[in-house]
């Protein structure tokens, strides 16, 4: 038997060029967590969203190379994940028109992007859907279909994004209620620990406040940039406030434990401004720099990374094309010279048995469970507890489509696939 393997999975759109606070708050975390045994990770191009908010396609086409290759340099194997770029994978337009089709206008009109886009124009006394395009509107269901293709179990997002992924559930739901178990319902994964950088005026990093730091500029360039960090009137020699500082917390996100120490040490002994930046500088730079010749070697080779690319789309289509072949089977897209029998005019109502949950206590005095389809095969099997109400608990942790922390207590057996055991789980959640 083998343990459960969660599914992460994250997409960047592709409108513009990576820069410090992409790297620290999304790049460099999901590279990590790359690595982290009993993980499966999908990290695709979103040049498909990139189509909503932007018409340059040149600015388009850079972007997609400079960002994939900042993800490359910094560290993400190829092999090791699947790493696509979304519009090499037809399948996923393909999933948004059957999504599409069970998406509920009401649930549309409460997107945040939607929402925020008709109260400008109701302030700007304009017409409430004044430029706002199709793709705007239906942007989630696409969301949805780049997460729930693949089954994801976990989507790293910030707290502004929460709502996406609770839309992808929904709209997971009601396929499931139609057509079966096809689709795992995911969840947001948010990392409090992961760093938001100030910009060059302390608000956000952000191409929206036009405060940015490249994350790939030449040494010259970074020096002035950093530079440009706006720092109070205080002179050298008087205490400064590190909680307060935006080059104080930049260089937390890049420093280790002592080295942030240290610093927040010489803030008390008044240290210089420019002195304070040459150390920021010099710390952000020794991380960067050998990332910097990699990226540099790969967008002077645009041919490599589209061969990464390509490889990345084949890996991810061998998920993503037998699935779309049995969706479309499941809603009626079928071929007409193969007949299914009596299967063919069972009612449109019916729906398939729900599996089951079995708890018993073996010889050794620990409490058990499996999971067992309407046929009484065994999809999951636990590891003893100590009592009955422990077992109860994962139970019910199950009923409800949360798989996250019980990886260690629950086996699948070998001859029963991912996709089966996470279809059985969404179906019951979804009937609760």
């Amino acid at each position: 038997m083998t343990a459960p393997t969660t599914r992460f999975l994250t997409g960047i759109t592709t409108t513009g060029t990576p820069h410090l606070g992409n790297y620290v708050g999304a790049i460099r975390p999901a590279v990590q967590a790359s690595l982290r045994p009993g993980t499966e990770s999908f990290y695709f191009l979103a040049d498909y969203h990139a189509l909503i908010k932007c018409d340059e396609p040149a600015r388009i086409q850079r972007s997609t190379m400079e960002i994939a290759a900042c993800w490359l340099a910094a560290g993400l194997d190829p092999e090791r994940v699947y790493f696509y770029r979304q519009s090499d994978i037809p399948e996923i337009p393909e999933l948004t028109w059957l999504l599409t089709c069970v998406t509920g206008k009401g649930l549309l009109n409460r997107a945040h992007a939607y929402k925020a886009s008709v109260d400008k124009n109701l302030a700007d006394g304009r017409d409430p859907d004044a430029d706002v395009t199709a793709g705007l509107f239906m942007y989630p269901v696409l969301m949805a279909a780049d997460i729930i293709m693949f089954n994801a179990h976990k989507v790293p997002v910030g707290r502004d994004q929460i709502q996406h992924i609770e839309m992808a559930r929904d709209i997971a739901q009601s396929f499931n209620h139609l057509y079966g178990p096809h689709f795992t319902l995911p969840e947001a994964a948010i990392d409090e620990a992961v760093a938001t950088l100030p910009g060059l005026d302390g608000r956000k990093m952000s191409k929206s406040y036009d405060n940015t730091i490249a994350l790939f500029a030449p040494p010259e360039q970074l020096r002035r940039q950093i530079l440009n960090i706006v720092t109070d009137s205080r002179a050298p020699g008087e205490p400064k406030d590190p909680d307060n500082s935006a080059l104080f917390q930049i260089y937390q996100a890049f420093a280790s434990s002592d080295e942030t120490a240290a610093l927040r040490q010489a803030y008390a002994d008044g240290i210089a401004w420019g002195e304070a930046k040459q150390l920021l500088f010099e710390r952000i730079d020794r991380e960067i720099a050998p990332m910097r010749e990699r990226y540099r070697a790969l967008t002077g080779n645009p041919a490599e990374l589209e061969t990464i690319l390509r490889r990345g789309a084949d890996k991810a289509r061998a998920i993503a094309s037998p699935f779309v072949a049995r969706l479309r089977h499941a809603v009626g897209l079928r071929n007409l010279g193969q007949q299914e029998g009596a299967t063919a005019t069972a009612k449109q109502d019916e729906r398939p048995a729900l599996p089951g949950f079995k708890q018993y206590r073996e010889a050794d005095g620990l409490h058990y469970f499996k999971l067992v389809d309407a046929s009484g095969r065994v999809l999951l099997l636990s590891t003893g507890f100590a009592s009955p109400r422990d077992a109860g608990r994962a139970v019910a942790q199950l009923r409800d489509g949360r798989i996250a922390g019980l990886e260690q207590h629950i086996r699948r057996p070998d001859d029963i696939a991912e996709y089966e055991l996470s279809s059985a789980l969404a179906l019951l959640a979804q009937a609760r």
